[in-house]
């Protein structure tokens, strides 16, 4: 049975590709769940429509997402943290605080997913972390671990 994917679907197809598949996998799988629809002349003739709108949805995603980079460009982010008087703190420094920090104090709201930290951070001091706002937007923070009050 010939689909049109409307969803990448691992070891299918990509995103608008014509692709032949089982016939029950195609009716009880990719149509019921909105993953395909069937490859019929009607269907066939909605795709450039159906491209053109998904693609105009995701440019408007990506200029949103380098609105949110451009908040970030040039700051450094400051999270406060419980340290003993040898500079190490208590725990670590986790993508959760990272989040909360960017909301509260740029007003960028982001996923869990979406922060990385490369490295441990588990002494006060000047840290970078990657944020992923889209994955053709990915921006490198800088972040300071200081004592808190």
């Amino acid at each position: 049975m010939d689909i049109i994917l409307l969803k990448d679907i691992e070891k299918v197809g990509d995103i608008h590709e014509i692709v032949s598949v089982k016939p029950g996998f195609a009716r009880n799988y990719l149509i019921p769940n909105g993953l395909a629809i069937t490859a019929n002349a009607t269907n066939k003739g909605k795709l450039d429509e159906l491209k053109a709108k998904q693609e105009a949805a995701a440019q408007q995603y990506i200029d949103a997402a380098n609105v949110e980079a451009a908040k970030m460009e040039g700051k450094v982010l400051k999270i406060g943290t419980k340290a003993g008087t040898s500079g190490k703190i208590f725990g670590s420094v986790t993508s959760v605080q990272i989040i909360a920090a960017l909301k509260d104090q740029w007003g960028v709201d982001v996923e869990r997913k979406a922060v990385e930290i490369p490295e441990e951070v588990k002494e006060l001091g000047t840290y970078k972390a990657i944020v992923t706002l889209h994955k053709q937007v990915v921006k490198e923070i800088s972040f300071e671990v200081s004592q808190d009050d």
